[in-house]
C-alpha cells in the first residue's frame, strides 16, 4: 500500500458492524468506545492502547491489523478503548497535571460500566500496550475492575524499567522543558513548524543526534521515548507508509506523565504519584499490595529489542509469579522492540497468533 493514510479511518476494519459508545468519567472527561462486532461471543476483547496513541493502533489499514486479526480468528465483539492518553482528544495538548492514578482510577472503571451495560457477564480479555498497560495493571491490581478473565500487556506492566539515558531524561525533562523552556507537551512534528521558532529548533536539534532516517517524526519519537536509534521499534519491522505516518499514530505527550513515571521507575514498581492526593484515597500507594488477591490470568509480551522499557516484563514476570494464584505468562518476541509488535508488518503472523492462543486457554 502506498500514499497517504487519513487520520481516524475505519477503512482497515470490513466485514463488521461498527458502533461508537461515548461515555463520561467521575471527574468529567468524554471518552471513548469503538465496537467491531461481527457477532455475539462469549469471549469480548477490549483493546487499550498507550500514551500519545489511540485505538488507530489496532485497525491500521496498510497491514493485517490486530482487531481484524481477532475478528477473523472467532472473536467476533472487540472493542477498542480511547482514554485520556488518546491522541483523538485534545487533552495531552491542554495545559493539565493528569497522572496515572487519573487513568486507574477514573477511567478504566467507566469504560468497564459503559462495555458491561451492552454484552452484560460475558467474559472480558484486555489487550493493553505501553502505559495503557501499566495504568490497566494499576487499576486492577487496586480492586477496581472486577471479572477481568485476562490482561495482555505489551512492553510494561507493573515494574517499568528503562535505560539510564531515558531515566535521565523522565527525571529532568518535565522541569526543563516547562519552566526554562515554557513547552508543556512535546510533538513529534515539531520539526515541521515554522521556521526559527522555538519547536522547530528543539526539532532539527533532535534530528541531528539521529542520523539513522529522515523522518524528523521518528527522531523526536525516539526522544520523546526511550533510548536508541530508533527507540520505538525495529526500522525493518515496519513498512514505509507506516514509518512515514508516524506522527499520526503516536502524536503529542504531556509531560506531567514524565514524573509519574519517574517515581514508578526510581521506586522500582508501580506506586501512587502523590499518597497525599485526597481523589485518590481508594487507590493502594503501593500497587503491588494485594498482588496476592489478583487471580486474572496474564500475559507478559515484550521484544528482546525493547529500547523503552528494556526487560519491565520479564522482571514483572518473576516479580508476579512468586505472588500471584493466578497464571502469569511471559512470551519474549524476537527480532521486535517496544511498538512494533502492534504495528509491524508481519506482527500478524509473529505476535498475534501468542495473543489469540492465550485468550483461547483463557476462555475454556
Amino acid at each position: 500500500m502506498t500514499g497517504r493514510i487519513p487520520r481516524y479511518t475505519l477503512a482497515g476494519v470490513t466485514d463488521a458492524e461498527v458502533s461508537t459508545h461515548p461515555f463520561a468519567t467521575d471527574d468529567d472527561l468524554g471518552l471513548n468506545l469503538t465496537r467491531f462486532r461481527r457477532a455475539e461471543c462469549d469471549d469480548v476483547v477490549l483493546l487499550v492502547h498507550g500514551l500519545t496513541s489511540s485505538s488507530d493502533l489496532f485497525i491500521m489499514p496498510e497491514h493485517r491489523n490486530l482487531v481484524s486479526y481477532l475478528l477473523d480468528d472467532g472473536f467476533t465483539d472487540v472493542w477498542a478503548l480511547d482514554f485520556r492518553m488518546s491522541s483523538r482528544f485534545p487533552y495531552d495538548c491542554e495545559t493539565h497535571r493528569y497522572t496515572l492514578d487519573d487513568i486507574a482510577d477514573y477511567d478504566y472503571p467507566a469504560a468497564l460500566r459503559e462495555l458491561r451495560r451492552h454484552i452484560g457477564n460475558r467474559r472480558v480479555h484486555v489487550v493493553a500496550h505501553c502505559l495503557g498497560s501499566l495504568s490497566f495493571m494499576m487499576s486492577l491490581f487496586a480492586g477496581r475492575l472486577p471479572d477481568i478473565t485476562s490482561v495482555t500487556c505489551n512492553s510494561v506492566a507493573l515494574t517499568p524499567r528503562v535505560s539510564t539515558w531515558s531515566r535521565l531524561k523522565l527525571g529532568y525533562g518535565p522541569p526543563l522543558f516547562e519552566y526554562l523552556l515554557g513547552v508543556s507537551f512535546l510533538d513529534p512534528r515539531f520539526a515541521r513548524g515554522p521556521r526559527l521558532t522555538r519547536d522547530w529548533a528543539l526539532g532539527r536539534l533532535v534530528s541531528m543526534a539521529h542520523r539513522e532516517c529522515g523522518v524528523s517524526e521518528c527522531h523526536m519519537l525516539s526522544f520523546m521515548w526511550g533510548s536508541g536509534h530508533p527507540a520505538m521499534y525495529e526500522h525493518d519491522n515496519l513498512l514505509p507508509v507506516t514509518h512515514e505516518r508516524m506522527a499520526d499514530l503516536c502524536s503529542s505527550c504531556g509531560t506531567n506523565y514524565y514524573r509519574h513515571v519517574a517515581k514508578m521507575v526510581g521506586a522500582g514498581h508501580a506506586v501512587k504519584c502523590d499518597p497525599r492526593d485526597r481523589h485518590h484515597g481508594d487507590l493502594p500507594d503501593d500497587y503491588l499490595a494485594n498482588a496476592a488477591e489478583v487471580t486474572t490470568a496474564i500475559l507478559l509480551l515484550t521484544g528482546d529489542h525493547n529500547r523503552v522499557f528494556t526487560d519491565s516484563n520479564i522482571v514483572c514476570h518473576q516479580t508476579l509469579s512468586k505472588v500471584m494464584p493466578g497464571p502469569c505468562e511471559l512470551e519474549i518476541l524476537p527480532g521486535y522492540g517496544h511498538l512494533d509488535p502492534i504495528v509491524g508488518k508481519d506482527a500478524h503472523v509473529d505476535v498475534f497468533p501468542r495473543i489469540s492462543q492465550f485468550l483461547k486457554r483463557q476462555g475454556t
